[in-house]
């Protein structure tokens, strides 16, 4: 029986992407999975049984990281599959398939040169023990070849993130006593995401100058300084009463602030994917995006894009968007049709496709 251990440690942080994508896609390489096929999951601790009594499970610990035991046959795994690039628990022997979301650190101002280099090397070394690599988008692919030296012979694929909200789930009303409920009485943008410098979103406060009608809700954790610099700039323009930063959000009330506000924000400068612009299509929200990096290939031709973050470019390209998403009615079954593209059964699926390959290379 062939025997397949995926690592979805990263489960003990299930407000992260990382931590979702271990759940969605975890649940979902069960309910393929073949009949000749056992699995074994790598779980934090108090996590045994999260995916079911049908599978194999050992919970994450300092030792683990040194020594996991073998498939309850005997021996070593036929496929390992690290869900995340800065995974900590590899194999001694075992076919490995690693998964790479994104290489966003190269990218962050507040690192030094030095220590992008080391996170470089260490991912190199996982790299070299790789049999088989996944990109969580054609950009991250391309970032990877550039940074990184990966052998010819080395397969990479391009494999998605899949959306796991449902529209059908959002709530009708919001509990009275949240602070979202009599803010978004007024039409209003809405931005969710880590509140950090490189998702940009201090370019969306003079769009409330220019829209005056409207409000803006930035949804995420926001202990970052950055947070409050967005704060006292809403302040000096003005707008501080207009804008909402209610921290991070509850999956209802995420799920009610999509399917509520009149457009999705998303300015940001680095992204392994994007999942949020996703998540805002599948509601059949317009969605004005940054053109950077991966989105493009997430929002394809059904998104708004910022060609620059000049205050009256931004404005100019919601205001063309706004009217033609009302001019056409198409435009809302478009978006959902594209974001049902982003699946999570069809991505389990293409990773079976990869595990029975690997095992029969």
């Amino acid at each position: 029986m062939p025997s397949l251990f995926i690592d979805t440690e990263r489960l003990r942080d299930l407000n992260s992407g990382l931590g979702q994508v271990c759940l969605h896609l975890g649940h979902e390489l069960v309910r393929q999975r073949p009949a000749d096929w056992s699995l074994t999951f790598l779980v934090p601790k108090g996590q045994t049984g999260v995916f079911g009594d049908s599978v194999n499970y050992i919970e994450a610990s300092w030792q683990r990281k040194l020594w996991i035991p073998g498939h309850p046959g005997g021996g070593t795994y036929d496929v390992w599959h690290c869900l995340h690039q800065d995974s900590a628990y590899l194999p001694g022997k075992a076919p490995l398939i690693l998964t790479i979301y994104d290489l966003n650190f190269l990218e962050r101002a507040d690192y030094s040169a030095a220590k992008k280099k080391r996170r470089l090397d260490k991912l190199q070394r996982k790299i070299n023990k790789a049999t088989l690599l996944t990109a969580g988008s054609a950009y991250t692919a391309s970032v990877v070849r550039e940074h990184l030296k990966v052998p010819a012979e080395l397969p990479m694929e391009v494999v998605y993130t899949g959306v796991a909200v449902d529209p059908g789930k959002a709530p009708a009303e919001l509990n009275s006593q949240s602070p979202i409920k009599s803010f978004s009485q007024s039409p209003f943008f809405l931005s969710v995401g880590v509140i950090h410098p490189k998702k940009n979103v201090h370019t969306l406060l003079p769009l409330l100058e220019a829209f005056p009608d409207y409000r803006l809700i930035l949804a995420g954790p926001d202990r970052h300084a950055y947070a409050q610099h967005i704060r006292e700039q809403a302040q000096k323009l003005g707008v501080a009463d207009r804008l909402l930063m209610p921290g991070p959000v509850d999956e209802a009330t995420k799920l009610w602030l999509y399917a509520h506000c009149e457009a999705f924000m998303f300015p940001s400068l680095s992204e392994g994917f994007g999942l949020p612009v996703a998540e805002a299509m599948t509601f059949g929200k317009p969605v004005f995006s940054s053109n950077l990096t991966s989105l493009p290939e997430v929002g394809g031709k059904e998104a708004y894009y910022f060609e620059n973050f000049e205050p009256e470019s931004m404005a100019k390209v919601v205001h063309d968007g706004l009217h033609d998403f009302g001019q056409n009615s198409l435009r809302e079954e478009r978006l959902k049709k594209r974001a049902a593209g982003f699946s999570w059964p069809s991505i389990a699926k293409e990773y079976w496709s990869l595990y029975r390959t690997l095992l029969g290379n």
